[in-house]
């Protein structure tokens, strides 16, 4: 079997509002082989910037687009092609975008092993530790201690035993803080864990008073609701930050959805002393470094419990990691928060039991397949691309 065509297709809902300008936009990859046999993946990152990497013509080589890097390859190969993608593309990656498009095509490199062996990707990872793991809710600090408090109890109530409330208004006041997450608390009860996401850039003007001290202070205003962990409350960048705020809180830390490259969790691990790492599949390298990062965390007694905001695709790629990893305790559950992300790849990709557990999928491949009608309703005119 050989490749014989990297497609990227671009999409776009018509109208956003400021609340969901996070899933304006996506970029679906889609990788073609002489069997007929097809993966996809997604990288949710700038799809022009996505797009233009993959599809970049030869300049050096260690200067090329990713598209022309493994065109008429053997897909099975994948760590091998990793590592091509990688090196050709030295210049200009090894970190950021670039190791965000090789992600998308590593999904989908995967997607085409695991349908061409009629296999679930767990087993292709060596099998499954765990079938099924607690899903948290992933949802949006509503603006009150009042609606916090509905928020936490509607998800109870559909048997979630973990929540995280994210953004919104949080990183102004202390005391507005900590009362939303003292409602937050006082829904969930003891019996479901709360996890708090700050957000490194809260409000829609850049801070730059925004700092380890003032995470201090957040942070201290909410021990007392005894929050799972704390999440992305710095730039990635600022390890020096995120050491002072392990060091300064009884709140577990936790960070990675901003990381690319295992190289950026090292850091992160070691010099930021996270308590929990959070790879996207999307992001970091796709499910080949996802899963060399979940290992570098077990070497550290560190949980991984990998970002999955986006789309379908998205939760069934990181439940087959979750799945085959020893270190692995929730799924991040997030409702899509636009039509485009609920129903590109025809639903949530995962379903949550009335047990509040998330399953893993045992259709090959991914498991997921994605919506022609869905593509043709949002796909932007002349972005999409095949290269091959």
């Amino acid at each position: 079997m050989k490749i014989t065509a990297v497609e990227t297709i671009v999409l776009r809902v018509p109208d956003v509002l400021a609340i969901n300008d996070s899933a304006q936009d996506a970029i679906v990859i889609r990788v073609h082989t002489d069997a007929g046999i097809t993966g996809v993946g997604e990288v949710d990152s700038s799809p022009e910037v996505i797009r233009a990497i993959i599809d970049a013509p030869k300049s050096h080589r260690v200067c090329t687009g990713l598209a022309q890097t493994i065109i008429g390859e053997d897909p099975f190969d994948i760590e091998r092609l990793w590592e091509k993608m990688y090196r050709a593309s030295v210049w200009f990656g090894r970190r950021g975008a670039a190791i965000q498009a090789m992600s998308g095509i590593d999904l989908a490199l995967w997607d085409i092993k695991g349908k061409a062996l009629g296999l679930p990707l767990y087993k292709l990872f060596g099998g499954a530790l765990q079938k099924s793991v607690p899903a948290y809710a992933s949802v949006l600090m509503p603006e009150t201690p009042d609606a916090a408090f509905a928020e936490v109890a509607r998800w109870r109530a559909k048997g979630f035993k973990a929540i995280k409330l994210g953004w919104g208004p949080m990183g102004f006041d202390v005391a507005h803080d900590a009362a939303l997450v003292e409602a937050g608390r006082e829904a969930a009860g003891d019996a479901m864990e709360l996890m708090i996401d700050l957000g490194f850039y809260p409000g829609p003007d850049l801070d730059l008073g925004w700092d380890a001290t003032r995470v201090l202070d957040f942070a201290r205003a909410i021990e007392p609701f005894h929050p799972y962990w704390l999440e992305e409350f710095l730039p990635p960048d600022d390890l020096v930050g995120f050491a002072r705020v392990a060091a300064g809180t009884t709140i577990r830390t936790a960070a990675g959805e901003n990381c690319m490259g295992r190289y950026e969790f090292l850091d992160l691990m070691d010099r930021g002393n996270v308590s929990i790492v959070q790879p996207d599949v999307t992001r970091c390298g796709g499910l080949t470094e996802a899963r060399r990062v979940a290992y570098l965390a077990a070497d550290r007694g560190l949980p991984c419990i990998p970002h999955a905001w986006s789309t379908g695709l998205i939760k069934a790629a990181s439940m087959h990691l979750i799945a085959s990893i020893p270190n692995a305790r929730y799924l991040e559950y997030a409702l899509p928060e636009t039509p485009m992300n609920l129903h590109l790849f025809g639903g949530l990709g995962i379903e949550v039991d009335e047990n509040g557990l998330a399953h893993v999928l045992e259709k090959p491949g991914i498991g997921v397949e994605l919506d022609e009608s869905v593509v043709r309703q949002y796909s932007v005119p002349g972005a999409g691309s095949s290269i091959g």
